[in-house]
């Protein structure tokens, strides 16, 4: 129980302080949360949880996958935002989302990548 807490902390830890550091520099904050630390540290807890390394490999495959369909979500807000304001263009970003990775995994299946 005690790891898991620990766990919870650290990472919530990072989220809390890649918003702080938002709040003082947009450039910065947005720098450090466009590092993949989460994913890292997804890594990083099942390595120590001693997950099979197929396992490890497949989260950084996939990860990689996921992220593709998520970017043309980050220019789609900032143009709706002053349109339709937050929550809004949140919404309307994340279904942007969506639909590119429904795109993405018709695409790439094609390929022999499954993504659903």
């Amino acid at each position: 129980m005690a790891w898991l807490i620990t766990k919870y902390a650290i990472t919530a830890a990072l989220v809390v302080l890649i918003s702080e550091i938002a709040k003082r520099s947009d450039k910065i904050g947005a720098l450090i949360a466009a590092l993949p630390m989460v994913t890292v540290l997804a890594m990083i807890w099942l390595y120590l949880e001693h997950q099979p390394e197929a396992k490890i490999s497949n989260h950084a495959w996939y990860t990689f996958w996921y992220v593709l369909p998520t970017l043309p979500m980050f220019l789609a807000f900032p143009f709706l935002l002053p349109r339709f304001g937050f929550w809004a263009s949140l919404i309307i970003s994340a279904a942007v989302t969506v639909v590119c990775f429904v795109l993405l995994a018709a695409v790439v299946k094609r390929f022999g990548i499954v993504l659903l």
